[in-house]
């Protein structure tokens, strides 16, 4: 069934980060600069995944009008969120890591960090809030075809992620962040998908024979 399909392609992404954050290390140490890096590094494809959520309820070829339009914003808004977010996980996540695991024992960590933490944070916030305005411009985009059934997915993608912005995956707000996105995701497929399975039925049901 489509709606199975999707909804498994929707969910997977932030499944796997919710995974991802509950062995994530609290803070960056020497102790932890290797696994902090490695995490980051394997999660590099992943962020930018948490887009499918939004793209597959809005495959279809957007038309010149305001559900059009709005489609092609969250396109770009998703766009954005997936460049400007893996900036984060690079410089905060690989660079960081890679600086400390290295850096001299007696080199003081904070001022080696911060910088890179403060460059992250900032990439991170563009990234985060391209990726609430892209909630919203699917939600305008999806409702004259789908109607109410892309509320409830809506509102929880959105308290989603307004978490997200300060949460990253850490645990436990990320994990549960992640979470909601899956859930978000799964009712926003749901809600598209079926409407679609329906029409398609309905127009099977009306065919001529052959």
């Amino acid at each position: 069934m489509p709606s199975i399909r999707n909804t498994a392609i929707v969910v997977a992404a932030p499944l796997v980060l919710a995974s991802a954050g509950l062995a994530h290390p609290h803070g960056l140490s020497r102790s932890t600069s290797t696994d902090w890096t490695e995490l980051h590094i394997a999660l590099l494809p992943v962020f930018p995944l948490l887009t499918l959520g939004l793209l597959v309820p809005l495959r279809h070829r957007p038309r010149a009008d305001l559900a059009g339009f709005a489609t092609v914003l969250a396109w770009a808004a998703a766009f954005v969120y997936a460049a400007f977010y893996t900036g984060l996980d690079a410089v905060a996540g690989i660079a960081a890591g890679t600086a400390v695991g290295n850096a001299p024992e007696s080199a003081r960590l904070g001022p080696l960090k911060q910088p890179l933490y403060d460059m992250g944070e900032t990439l991170g916030n563009i990234g985060a809030s391209a990726l609430l305005a892209a909630v919203v411009a699917s939600a305008v985009a999806l409702y004259p075809r789908h109607g109410i059934r892309v509320l409830p997915g809506t509102a929880v993608l959105l308290v989603a992620g307004w978490s997200f912005i300060d949460s990253h995956v850490f645990w436990p707000r990320g994990v549960f962040t992640m979470l909601g996105f899956a859930m978000g995701f799964a009712l926003l497929s749901w809600a598209t998908s079926t409407h679609d399975d329906h029409r398609l039925s309905r127009r099977q049901a009306t065919a001529p024979p052959k």
